[in-house]
């Protein structure tokens, strides 16, 4: 997995390093779905996209760092926000009620 696949600006892109820039693009959309919902709804808000973008993001770059780069730094610094991030959805699914739409109501329109 540390063969080049190509080359970026005389930089050579490995298959850990794309999974690693994956990563690092998945972990840094979820401001940006933050900053969406946050515009959509006219309050700061925090939508289930944010907290799975970022397990999914730190779970890539944390394989990066284990096996691709092996860098002690770059594990410590992606496993504990993995673990916040799995522990918010946890509780959100533990404790989520199903949303209900009343017949008539502005949202069943």
């Amino acid at each position: 997995m540390n063969e080049v696949l190509f080359h970026i600006h005389h930089l050579g892109v490995t298959p850990w390093k794309l999974i690693g820039y994956v990563g690092t693009f998945l972990f840094t959309a979820r401001w940006f779905v933050q900053l969406y919902a946050t515009k959509k709804l006219k309050r700061v808000t925090v939508p289930m996209a944010f907290w799975y973008l970022s397990i999914v993001g730190s779970v890539m770059t944390l394989a990066y760092f284990i096996w691709g780069k092996n860098d002690s730094v770059g594990i410590m610094q992606n496993a504990f926000p993995m673990f916040v991030s799995a522990y918010n959805v946890i509780i959100h699914l533990r404790h989520h009620k199903p949303e209900v739409i009343e017949p008539g109501s502005a949202e069943e329109t």
